[in-house]
C-alpha cells in the first residue's frame, strides 16, 4: 500500500495576529464553538498524553467536560495508567484536531484533582449504564475475556437496582491548568499559520507566531 498520495490541500483558511484574542482561553472558545457547528462526531474528544516514571509518552483519547479560566477538566478511573502517571508528572498534554476545520489545538499544563463534589455532580448526569461501567472496570488492567466483563456488569445492575448510584471511591476527574497554547490553522502548500501564547508569569500571556 502506498500511503504517499494519501494527501489533501488544506483550505485556504488565515489565521492572522490581528485576529487572535489577547486572551487564549476566549480564543479556544471561538473555535470551540465553530468545531461543535462544523465536526459531527465528538468536537469535545482531545488526545492527553502523559509520561511514566520510566519517561515513556503515552496517549489516548478522553472527552473535555468543562473548561474555564481555571482549566480544562476531564474524568476517568483513579486508577487507570493515565492517572497513575500523572501522579507520577502532572505535566501533560492536550490536543485537539478538527480535520473539517483543518484546525489543531495544542495544551500544555498541569493536571490536579478536582474534589469529590465536582466529580459526583459530573457522575450523576452519566447514564445509568455508564455509571454502572465506571464501577465495573479496572480501567487498564488485564482481563480474561469480554464475558467476564459483561458479567460483573450484570451483577452490579442487579446490585444496583433501581436506587441511586453511588460516586466510586476509584473514579473521579483531572484538571489540566495551561502554561502554554498553541493554535494551528492548514494553510495551502503546508505554509500553516500557528501561534503560540506563552504564560508570562505575570497573569498576562505573550503570543508569538511560529513557522510551520
Amino acid at each position: 500500500m502506498n500511503l504517499f498520495d494519501l494527501r489533501r490541500e488544506y483550505e485556504n483558511r488565515p489565521l492572522h495576529r490581528r485576529d487572535l484574542a489577547p486572551d487564549p482561553l476566549v480564543q479556544f472558545e471561538r473555535w470551540f464553538l465553530e468545531a461543535r457547528e462544523h465536526v459531527a462526531l465528538d468536537p469535545n474528544a482531545m488526545c492527553l498524553s502523559t509520561v511514566g516514571s520510566d519517561g515513556r509518552p503515552s496517549a489516548r483519547m478522553v472527552l473535555l467536560k468543562s473548561y474555564d479560566a481555571n482549566g480544562f477538566v476531564f474524568f476517568t478511573n483513579l486508577e487507570s495508567r493515565k492517572a497513575r502517571e500523572i501522579e507520577g508528572n502532572p505535566h501533560v498534554c492536550l490536543l485537539f484536531f478538527w480535520a473539517p476545520l483543518s484546525r489543531q489545538v495544542v495544551i500544555e499544563g498541569r493536571a490536579e484533582r478536582v474534589s469529590t463534589a465536582e466529580a459526583m455532580a459530573y457522575f450523576l448526569t452519566r447514564p445509568r449504564g455508564s455509571q454502572i461501567g465506571a464501577w465495573v472496570s479496572e480501567q487498564s488492567r488485564p482481563i480474561s475475556s469480554r464475558a467476564v466483563l459483561e458479567a460483573k456488569w450484570e451483577e452490579l445492575k442487579r446490585k444496583f437496582g433501581e436506587g441511586q448510584i453511588p460516586l466510586p471511591s476509584f473514579w473521579g476527574g483531572y484538571r489540566v491548568r495551561p502554561v502554554r497554547y498553541e493554535f494551528w490553522q492548514g494553510r495551502e502548500n503546508r505554509l500553516h499559520d500557528r501561534f503560540e501564547y506563552v504564560a508570562d508569569g505575570a497573569g498576562g500571556w505573550r503570543i508569538e507566531r511560529l513557522q510551520p
